[in-house]
Order: structure tokens, then sequence, then C-alpha cells
């Protein structure tokens, strides 16, 4: 498989989110969002036979390779307010999945996140936000003192309470911005620290409806995150 045969289906369906949720059947809106959520989650989230882009990168990542450093992200757009430009490969999958389980418990589902002491303490880590403001050092440290297996079963734990959320999205959710409280919330619990570089998330965060949160830190944004960790990997040929 290429890698082009491997982003394709995922960048059509995700076309196919983008039409749909310009329009107002909400029963294609879950539909089309839950299948680019799967598209990009492991498979185990969403009970699908066939490896995901994200399993691909896991199995590697799981195999002893938890700090094998790796470009940030495809997009360039973060990078600016961004503390490093390299990082271990696990802090990939904190970043995104801090990121959807505060995006959508928080302010799609304004309930509790999954994240806890619980989970901090299992998963060993020594920060609770989404790690956009560590530098190279710091990064490369967090990489090496969490459980790697700890921060598997948070990804699961997560991804699999968003498809709850999207199952139950309404259309009042998806046109819809959240109000501030919500989103500083985000900040009351950890979630980002008053860093420059992190605290500008609430403000992106703050300027998106339901629409933009399924568009992004719940299904594009691993796309960003994803491929440059596979760029690294020996399993998939050059496209053609």
């Amino acid at each position: 498989m290429t890698k082009e045969e491997l982003f394709a289906p995922i960048r059509e369906k995700y076309h196919d989110l983008q039409q749909a949720l310009k329009g107002t059947d909400i029963e294609q809106i879950r539909t089309l969002a839950l299948e680019v959520h799967a598209m990009v989650h492991p498979a185990q989230i969403s009970g699908r036979t066939e490896k995901t882009i994200a399993d691909y990168v896991l199995d590697y990542m799981l195999s002893g390779n938890q700090n094998v450093i790796v470009p940030r992200e495809d997009c360039y757009v973060d990078l600016h307010y961004a503390g490093t430009e390299k990082v271990p490969m696990c802090w990939q999958f904190w970043h995104t999945y801090r990121i959807e389980d505060l995006v959508s418990n928080i302010l799609m589902g304004n309930r509790e996140q999954i994240f806890n002491g619980e989970w901090q303490s299992r998963i060993g880590a020594s920060i609770t936000d989404t790690g956009n403001a560590l530098e190279f050092d710091e990064a490369a440290a967090f990489g090496k003192e969490i459980d790697i297996m700890a921060l598997y079963d948070y990804m699961i734990a997560v991804g699999k309470n968003t498809r709850c959320i999207l199952e139950s999205i309404t259309l009042e959710q998806v046109r819809s911005m959240v109000p501030e409280e919500w989103v500083m919330r985000i900040l009351e619990e950890g979630g980002v620290t008053t860093d420059f570089r992190s605290v500008w998330l609430l403000v992106y965060w703050g300027r998106l409806t339901g629409e933009g949160m399924i568009l992004t830190p719940i299904t594009d944004h691993h796309m960003m995150h994803l491929p440059p960790c596979l760029n690294y990997l020996p399993i998939l040929g050059e496209s053609s």
C-alpha cells in the first residue's frame, strides 16, 4: 500500500463530511463524522476490521519506539505558537487525544473531561495540558517519563467517548458556538497553561462552532500529526 492509497479515502470522506455540514441532514452529518473519526483513530475504537493510519503508527510506537523524534506536524499554522517543531512520537498522541478529550467533552458535551488525577498517575505525565508550549528538551523528557500502554488506554477511552457524543449531536450544537465560560473551564482545569504558546488555543476554540470542532480537533487535527510519524515507518511504499 502506498501513502496515497492510505490518504485518498480519508480525504474523500472528509470532503463528504464538509459538504454534509453545509446542509441540515443531521443523520448524514453524524454518519459521516463517525466514519471520518474511525478512519483517523485506532480500529479498536470504532470496531473496524482493517488497520487505520493510527494503527500503523501505534504498532511501530508500541514496539519500543515511543521516543523516536519526528516533526511535530505537517501543517505549519500551529507551529507559529509551538515550543518545538520536533517531538517524540508519543507526544503526538498525548497532544491530539488531550485536545480531543477537552473539546469533545467540555466544549461539545458540557461534561467532565475523561482525564483526571487517576489518569495522570497511570500515565505518569508531569503535565495536564496539551503540551503545546513544551520546548524540545521538555518534550523529550516527557516522552521518557510516560507509561505508553496507559496512554494507549486513555486514547481508547477518549475515542470511544467522542463517538458517543457524535452519535447524539444535534443540528443546534453543530451550528452554535459555546459559551465563554465553557472555554475558560479548559484553563481552569489545566487543559492549557497561561503560556501564550498554549493559551492561544482558547481563542481558536472559542471562535469555532460545533461544525468547526468536528472538522478540526475531532478529525482533521489527527491528520496534521499522524502523517509526519508515518513518514518514518518502513511499512508503506511511496506514491508512484
